[in-house]
């Protein structure tokens, strides 16, 4: 049974919702976002909330409904809040820039990395060693700023290289004499 999909997501002032049948279309301050629900579960649109319930009762019914539910319910914080993501770079000469449409990195290779910034997401670089990256859609966020920390993992020893701002990198020791 669903805990999270019993709960219906409500829809805030500013927001509009559209269900039609399995698609679900939200529009906000910070753009329009949809998301096609999955054949497994019911979707309504009543008392400005947005309800979820499944078709059946079998396993996968009720793992798409609260799936659902979730999807929508970041649709709806996308468009009004928006998400983000903050990268830290370590390591001595490591840094980024912003250069048009472009993250230029130097990330320790002979050559400087550019990644391409993607079409509704915005990166800024407030300090050489920070990316701030964000955007309304949370996939498309974690997306980017994983492409980006793929480009040099931190690595264990000494910790260089290009990590989320929240994460924990368990360190090791180096060769004893």
């Amino acid at each position: 049974m669903s805990r999270i999909g019993k709960k219906p997501v409500a829809v805030p002032a500013g927001v509009t919702a559209k269900v039609d049948g399995q698609a679900v279309a939200v529009k906000g301050s910070k753009g329009e976002l949809s998301f096609v629900c999955p054949d497994d579960v019911i979707v309504k649109f009543e008392d400005n909330a947005i309800k979820v319930d499944p078709r059946t009762e079998t396993k996968r019914a009720r793992a798409m409904w609260g799936m659902s539910r979730s999807m929508i319910a970041n649709l709806v914080t996308g468009v009004t809040d928006g998400f983000s993501k903050k990268l830290d770079i370590t390591g001595v000469g490591y840094k980024a820039a912003v250069v048009g449409k472009n993250v230029q990195l130097s990330l320790g290779y002979s050559h400087d990395v550019v990644y391409a910034i993607p079409a509704g997401i915005t990166i800024v670089t407030p300090k050489p060693t920070e990316i701030l990256i964000s955007g309304s859609d949370k996939r498309q966020v974690g997306q980017v700023a994983a492409e980006i920390r793929a480009y040099r993992g931190p690595e264990p020893y000494k910790g260089k290289g290009v990590r989320y701002s929240d994460e924990f990198i368990f360190r090791k020791e180096g060769k004893k004499k």
